[in-house]
């Protein structure tokens, strides 16, 4: 630094200045050098450093560094080294302005803490880059420990800046905050409910991106797309999307269809009901009613379609009666093709049921205005 000083000197000398121009000349050329200097050190990082890095990176086997060692990663990084130069040559500069000097360091140093936690995020939101792309079932996990991390970093960086500015030590204005307990609280309420209902969803397996939920108490009945900390966002099936709290998914309930899409197939559960009075004996012994044939015949007509998963359990079944008629439970499952799939099936199977009904003397219950 003194070289630097020592030069400028004999460059004014060798000019033949004088008088009270010289200190302005000075400052003047020193600031320039110090502009320069930053300049130079700014584009060496990204004409020089910036594409090496990236060249190695891309040699490697592993995706990973390709996403840490990102442009936007290293742009943010090289927005901190300018600043380091000149936080480094200041002395050079004011060295005749004591209170310029106090002042530009302090802005030097404020701007290098938010260019820091710049870098930090910036590298923290690659991290759930990593997860999404290569371990999607732990993304969740990620994403929630990030945005925590992001949140920490963020009011650690407000307390450095504030005590770079009013020139207090940072550690004295962490030990003040325990009287502000109750309103840090307050404000990190819903961060801290979502951080602890996450690791509730994920911890127990309860919920991850892509599933299918059904939230009773909500409007949401669609595929989750993302999942952060306070929010869980669910894409219904008219493409509107609906908001969850976290915390209203752990203290409440929801349905998730995962199971169902994992078995390969999906459960059928329908009643139709009959008239009572349409039910009769068709064989001379009293042994057998039209009903019963029916229940056969429509149960084995269930079983041989090729839709229908002849693995799982295939059941016509008679329920109580009620006063809107004697119900008879339809209980199967579709190898599950998609809702499209299933809807088709399931209708043909009713419309089978009711039909068939028909050809056994069976009446089919319904319900008049007048009744």
């Amino acid at each position: 630094m003194e070289q630097i000083i020592v030069l400028v000197e004999y460059l004014i000398k060798q000019c033949g200045l004088t008088g009270n121009a010289v200190m302005w000349v000075r400052h003047g050329i020193l600031i320039t050098i110090v502009v320069a200097l930053a300049w130079g050190v700014y584009r060496l990082c990204r004409g020089i450093v910036l594409p090496l890095v990236a060249r190695l990176t891309r040699r490697t086997a592993n995706d990973w560094d390709d996403i840490l060692l990102g442009r936007p990663v290293l742009l943010a990084a090289c927005g901190i080294v300018p600043a380091i130069v000149v936080w480094q040559l200041l002395p050079v500069v004011f060295f005749q302005f004591p209170l310029l000097q106090e002042l530009f360091n302090r802005l030097t140093a404020v701007y290098i803490t938010i260019a820091t936690v710049r870098l930090f995020v910036v590298f923290i939101n690659n991290l759930k880059l990593i997860e999404s792309g290569h371990h999607a079932n732990l993304h969740q996990y990620v994403a929630s420990f990030c945005g925590l991390l992001q949140v920490v970093v963020i009011f650690v960086a407000i307390i450095i800046v504030v005590s770079i500015i009013i020139n207090r030590n940072p550690v004295t204005l962490f030990a003040g905050l325990g009287a502000m307990s109750a309103v840090l609280m307050l404000v990190f309420k819903d961060t801290i409910e979502g951080l602890v209902a996450g690791i509730r969803l994920t911890s127990a397996d309860m919920l991850h991106v892509g599933d299918w939920i059904t939230v009773p108490s909500t409007t949401a009945d669609g595929t989750v797309i993302e999942m952060n900390l306070t929010t869980v966002k669910v894409r219904n099936f008219d493409n509107t999307i609906v908001t969850v709290s976290p915390m209203t998914l752990v203290s409440g309930s929801f349905q998730n269809w995962k199971g169902m899409e994992a078995s390969g197939m999906r459960r059928v559960n329908r009643k139709v009901f009959f008239d009572v009075r349409s039910i009769r004996f068709v064989d001379e012994k009293r042994e057998e009613t039209n009903m019963s044939r029916y229940r056969e015949a429509l149960e084995k007509y269930i079983a041989g379609r090729s839709e229908v998963n002849s693995n799982a359990l295939v059941l016509v079944s008679q329920d109580e009666a009620t006063p809107s008629g004697l119900p008879l439970s339809l209980l199967f499952f579709i190898d599950n093709k998609g809702s499209v799939h299933y809807q088709h099936t399931l209708a043909s199977v009713m419309e089978y049921a009711y039909i068939l009904a028909g050809e056994y003397g069976l009446r089919l219950y319904e319900h008049f205005p007048e009744q």
